[in-house]
């Protein structure tokens, strides 16, 4: 066997989603998040078209995209929708975190690849990073709030008009006492049908 599955499935089966409230102040360094990408980078790609785009905000840049993601809903949010709560975890989360990395859709627009692909191809390379903070130790979250879709978005990104923001994906240190939750799924028998001939 070329490597440890049990390893690699332990690590599978033990990635969580941690949220931003249970991580703790310690420093995110910019060395970890380029091993993150750099795994990230390695999902599968149709065609090798490499169609992710990642911005990360560290430091103070995380208040500016706190700023942006909180005023920007509540100004696109009519009143009688708005809720204070998710206001403030929009306002707060990315303060929270060590380092927040917007990960968006940067499509050649020649490209033949269908964009359901370059999707599933940038959720691989998430999944790719979920991985590899679980492998470390550190908390992640991939968050998709309604805000990142709309044209405020783009343009806070730089992104062109035909692209699209897929996620922010929260990483910190879980705090000292944070005990890692343990998950299920359902057995495969619900989910699979097998066809011999």
């Amino acid at each position: 066997m070329k490597y440890n599955l049990s390893e690699i499935t332990d690590l599978i089966k033990n990635r969580r989603t941690i949220y931003p409230e249970q991580y703790s102040d310690r420093k995110i360094h910019k060395e970890q998040i380029e091993v993150l990408l750099n795994n990230a980078i390695w999902a599968p790609s149709h065609g090798l078209t490499q169609p992710w785009a990642f911005k990360v905000f560290m430091e103070e840049g995380r208040e500016k995209l706190a700023t942006f993601l909180s005023e920007t809903y509540k100004k696109l949010t009519p009143p009688e929708l708005f809720g204070e709560l998710k206001f403030n975890k929009l306002k707060n989360r990315p303060v929270m975190a060590g380092a927040v990395i917007v990960v968006s859709l940067n499509r050649d627009p020649k490209s033949p690849i269908k964009e359901i692909e370059e999707i599933e191809a940038i959720a691989c390379a998430i999944q790719n990073m979920h991985l590899t903070c679980t492998a470390w130790g550190l908390g992640a979250f991939w968050a998709t709030p309604g805000v990142i879709y709309t044209p405020e978005m783009n343009e806070f990104l730089g992104l062109k008009e035909e692209d699209k923001c897929l996620g922010l994906f929260f990483v910190g240190y879980p705090k000292v006492d944070f005990e890692w939750p343990k998950g299920h799924r359902k057995p495969i028998e619900y989910f699979t049908e097998w066809v011999s001939e």
